[in-house]
């Protein structure tokens, strides 16, 4: 427990270290010439225009949402894939006693040397392992697919939008016709014609 504590204290001591030391050195050696060019805020090399609330269009969220959602889901593929590879490698025949011990031990997180004979996996529950690992990330696949089509379908990842729909051509009873006022017999106004 103390070896614990003792490596928790070194790792926050460094880690303070780490972040100071580049700090106290830059502002020991840089040079301070502060001009208003250099005070300038700006973004990307390009100096601002205008005001710093600027409504950024909704998109740009979209899709970073959507990158770290599926970004995500890809880590849980190392934790299955060292089962996986584990449980196949424990699959074959050719394995020697020794090295189903260590990999085993491997699998069960355990010191080398401490696993009891007993409870190394035999390849009958080596193959029930694989078999689990492989429906496990079939279904994991399933909801990531549906999410993806779900996303797909809804139009979040088309990057330009129809901001309005197509126009269906009108049928001719549809057309409003508009009626030319008659005018009474005996007045010289000319009609003005109808837009």
């Amino acid at each position: 427990m103390l070896d614990l504590v003792g490596h928790l204290q070194l790792f926050v001591v460094l880690g303070i270290v780490f972040l100071l030391l580049p700090l106290v050195i830059g502002l020991l050696v840089r040079p301070t010439l502060p001009t208003s060019q250099k005070l300038a805020a700006y973004e990307c090399g390009e100096p601002t225009i205008g005001s710093s609330y600027v409504q950024f269009d909704l998109r740009f969220y979209v899709v970073a949402l959507l990158f770290i959602i599926f970004d995500v889901e890809v880590a849980f593929f190392f934790p299955w894939a060292a089962v996986f590879g584990g449980g196949t490698q424990l699959l074959d025949g050719r394995l020697t006693d020794a090295a189903r011990m260590q990999l085993s031990e491997r699998l069960l997180n355990h010191a080398p040397g401490t696993l009891a004979p007993e409870n190394v996996i035999s390849a009958a529950a080596a193959n029930g392992l694989v078999l689990t690992g492989l429906v496990d990330i079939l279904v994991f696949f399933a909801v990531l697919l549906v999410a993806f089509a779900y996303v797909w379908k809804r139009g979040d990842l088309d990057w330009v939008r129809a901001m309005t729909e197509t126009l269906k051509p009108r049928s001719v009873t549809s057309v409003v016709t508009r009626t030319v006022p008659t005018l009474p017999v005996g007045t010289d106004r000319k009609l003005e014609p109808v837009a």
